[in-house]
């Protein structure tokens, strides 16, 4: 078998005790099959159920035992009838034996690989162990599991043991359950097996590998502390997103029976002369331009070749520093885990006996790592020891990128303690918050952790892999409803709001909240300090911060019924955030329309047309939430109408530089302006309409549409 081929046999346990949660386990069955027909199409699978009524399997034969274990399917390449199966799995009616079941999945690969696939060969485990195993002939059950576990080691298969116990399986027998649990841990601790306990459904979506992904280094080299010392390295990715699956191009012009065509559609590219559109440009004739400033720079292949920066391939140590000065939010793209070269004792001891060191000073390694020979930039991150709690496993390093300093966004935001006592949360509210908090945690105290991210699947992945799976057999399938199980992981757990919804109600009454619609940008007048006392001044600053900070409560308790001079911004959005009468909204759009008018009317060299401009984009953003894009569209048109009539061109062009235009259907649907006519709308005031060219007088005409000229 190829390199990155899987051979696995799932067993499965189908007892009376797990009836319940079968339909969850056919679900994440299949869909680890669906992403093997999607990533891994050559990968085989056989499949085992234990607990069930009938037996049926090789070792009952050739050597008798191993009741209530079916062979329900032989080791085979994925197929979609396979998927088919694991949506109705059988149910059984006697407690299974999951050891048997170990036994007769270990015998299908040893017979159908021998020796060969070293590596590849896996068995999954899915049962809640709770039913006691049968007695040995000989030894005890631990002898039993460690002969199994030798044998497993010696044919290099690995083993995932899912353990699933709800509520309802701690009620069982506590003893056996206990036993059942030592078991496995002598497997996980004697062969290359991984113990996982599950509680819910969605834990059970993520513990369950649908995807083998091969470990392959990143960097296999030295890790040069000085020039006298290196150590010899692995570095893996630990942690990497992933991606949605690219869809790529078909074609259904093949002939439907033509079993050989791929349907795969070639895509070539030709470059035409703007000066003779018939002519094709060859590629010893195109050149790459960069813009710098208001030209374009060209920039050849060789000498974009030249000007890269190429380092060496080398991990080098900068230094240490305390742990506490690398934050958190400095951490940039995937973790990657530095492991001593497998098999060189001398470097994984070196490399052990640093993480240590470390992790006793508190400190972190800064390095610069250039991962292979060629690459075009540098990164410099952060080793962390990951000191291991096993005998079995060595100690290691994760390491995160760390950003330069054109990498940093720094952005300042005022501190919420240098608010007033009167804009900070009072003993009762902060205790409300407190419980709510609580309420939420994820990870309470003696209870299993909801949504760890080992266990938890990404949701917009899973339900696309089985939308993909409905949609081969079902080609006009409509997209499903979410999935109860994919639901838990996007939206809060109702039954637990439901239990607590007083906490919730305490929550709610101990703050005011109030609707604001509006993504408010309130301009901030600068007034001028008073020259008296330094009590005078501390009082005048402190009367500032309270009336800043009052911009986020949005509403005053005193209330707005029209706009006025002042602050006609604030005085708008006030207006349009009550809803004690529909007539506000009317009546704050028109105030709004007569003190635009005033400002451009009476202003003196365009002293007040930023205020104006202030005002008109309000005007617009409100226009749009309430829905009422023609009464901006009709207000926009006749403001330039008068505009023009009044000698005041100037204030045209600068809405026109501030790309001031009409609503768009697409930001209102009850506008009935397209894109392209709400950007040609402003015409230049100092064109005569009678000396137009002609895209001016198409942009005229528009006007004079709205403006009823036509």
């Amino acid at each position: 078998m190829a390199r990155n081929k899987e051979a696995l046999v799932l067993v499965l346990d189908v007892g009376p005790s797990m009836h319940s949660v079968l339909p969850e386990i056919e679900k994440v069955c299949s869909l680890m099959i669906q992403k093997k027909l999607v990533f891994s199409r050559y990968d085989e699978v056989g499949f085992v159920l234990f607990g069930s009524a009938d037996t049926k399997n090789e070792l009952t034969e050739e050597v008798g035992g191993y009741e209530h274990v079916t062979v329900l399917r032989n080791i085979k390449v994925v197929d979609e009838d396979l998927v088919d199966a694991l949506q109705s799995l059988p149910r059984g009616s006697v407690p299974g034996d999951f050891l048997d079941a170990i036994v007769v999945g270990m015998d299908m690969l040893i017979k159908k690989f021998g020796q060969t696939n070293k590596g590849k060969k896996r068995l999954c485990l899915i049962t809640n162990a709770v039913s006691p195993i049968k007695d040995p002939f000989e030894g005890t059950k631990e002898d039993q599991v460690n002969t199994i576990a030798t044998q497993m080691a010696a044919q290099s298969m690995k083993m995932d043991c899912i353990i699933v116990r709800m509520k309802q399986d701690w009620e069982t027998n506590r003893r056996v359950m206990e036993e059942n649990d030592f078991l496995m841990s002598v497997f996980s601790n004697k062969s290359s097996s991984k113990v996982v306990y599950v509680e819910s459904p969605t834990s059970l979506l993520g513990a369950l590998r649908t995807r083998n992904i091969l470990p392959v280094t990143i960097y296999r080299g030295d890790f040069e502390i000085s020039a006298q010392l290196k150590i010899k390295v692995w570095v893996y990715k630990k942690t990497s997103e992933e991606k949605f699956p690219i869809l790529k191009k078909y074609s259904d012009k093949a002939h439907p029976t033509d079993k050989f065509a791929t349907h795969e559609i070639k895509v070539d590219y030709e470059y035409q002369s703007i000066e003779d559109p018939n002519k094709v440009v060859p590629p010893d004739q195109r050149i790459k331009g960069f813009q710098y400033g208001p030209q374009v720079v060209p920039i050849s292949s060789a000498e974009l070749e030249a000007v890269k920066f190429k380092p060496e391939k080398s991990v080098k140590l900068l230094g240490f520093t305390d742990a506490t000065n690398i934050m958190r939010h400095y951490y940039l793209k995937d973790v990657n885990s530095f492991i001593g070269e497998p098999g060189n004792k001398k470097a994984i001891l070196a490399l052990s006996a640093l993480a240590r060191t470390m992790k006793e000073m508190n400190k972190v390694a800064i390095v610069r790592c250039v991962w292979r020979q060629g690459q075009g930039n540098v990164v410099v991150g952060a080793l962390t020891p990951n000191v291991s709690d096993k005998d079995n496993t060595p100690d290691s390093f994760y390491f995160n990128v760390l950003p330069f300093a054109e990498d940093v966004r720094e952005f300042q935001f005022p501190s919420f303690s240098n608010l007033p006592s009167s804009m900070q949360p009072n003993e009762k509210q902060q205790e409300a918050a407190d419980k709510l908090v609580q309420m939420l945690d994820l990870a309470p105290p003696g209870k299993q952790e909801v949504l760890p991210p080992d266990f938890t699947p990404n949701p917009v992945l899973e339900r696309y892999y089985r939308y993909l799976d409905l949609k081969s057999k079902h080609p006009d399938a409509a997209v499903p409803p979410l999935d109860e199980t994919l639901r838990k992981i996007t939206e809060p757990d109702v039954e637990l709001l439901f239990r607590n919804k007083s906490i919730i109600e305490e929550f709610r009454r101990s703050f005011e909240l109030k609707d604001n619609p509006k993504m408010k940008k309130s301009a901030r007048r600068m007034k001028e300090r008073p020259s008296g006392s330094d009590e005078e001044r501390e009082e005048f600053d402190k009367d500032a911060d309270a009336k800043a900070i009052d911009s986020m409560e949005y509403s005053s308790k005193t209330k707005v019924e029209k706009v006025g001079d002042v602050n006609p911004v604030e005085d708008f959005e006030e207006m349009l955030s009550r809803r004690d009468d529909p007539k506000w909204i009317n009546k704050a759009i028109h105030d709004m329309k007569n003190r635009i008018f005033d400002l451009v009317e009476n202003s003196y060299e365009g002293d007040t047309f930023h205020k104006a401009l202030e005002c008109l984009v309000v005007l617009r953003k409100g226009c749009i939430l309430e829905q009422e894009p023609k009464q901006f569209n009709d207000f926009l048109c006749h403001l330039s109408k008068f505009c023009q009539e009044k000698d005041l061109r100037s204030f045209c062009q600068y809405l026109t530089s501030n790309d001031i235009t009409l609503i768009t259907k697409a930001e209102a649907p009850d506008s009935e302006i397209p894109e392209h006519e709400a950007r040609s709308f402003m015409v230049k005031p100092e064109l005569d309409s009678q000396n137009m060219k002609p895209e001016a007088k198409v942009e005229n005409d528009i006007m004079s549409i709205y403006l009823g000229g036509k």
